[in-house]
């Protein structure tokens, strides 16, 4: 099983950016912790990370026939990217959106996800332990 784990803008600044809402670690050290536990699941997880939107639409388009599943954290264009959420919609590739922080508890902006309607399942609030929840609920409906 293949998992393509897509990251939005700022996310490379994890471990720099208010670490009182998003932690100390870095993203390179969550997706190598994300990637060994993917491998005592079975599952193979490639990792992508862009600040661009139309890259971040690339790799979702180049995504399908490659990888059964995807996870996204799209930061903020989880509010604003309908072609994101588009591309999502169009590959027809399972999908979890995963949010480090509760974004229905912060700003009103960030209230509105456009990527929840096109995905299967929404993972916020839990930290970078986000990510592992969303990857065993993919890994799981996959199976």
């Amino acid at each position: 099983m293949k998992i393509l784990l897509i990251n939005g803008a700022n996310l490379n600044m994890l471990g720099m950016r208010e670490p009182e809402k998003y932690g100390n670690k870095t993203l390179k050290d969550i997706e190598k912790e994300l990637i060994e536990y993917g491998t005592a699941l079975g599952v193979n997880i490639e990792c992508y990370q862009s600040n661009h939107e139309g890259e971040i639409v690339e790799a979702i388009q180049n995504a399908r026939g490659v990888f059964d599943g995807i996870l996204i954290n799209a930061g903020g264009y989880t509010h604003t990217s309908v072609v994101i959420r588009d591309a999502l919609a169009a590959v027809n590739i399972p999908t979890v959106e995963i949010h480090m922080t509760n974004i229905h508890a912060r700003e009103e902006f960030r209230h509105t996800s456009l990527i929840s309607g096109v995905s299967a399942a929404q993972v916020v609030g839990f930290g970078e332990k986000s990510y592992f929840l969303a990857l065993e609920g993919l890994v799981s409906m996959l199976k």
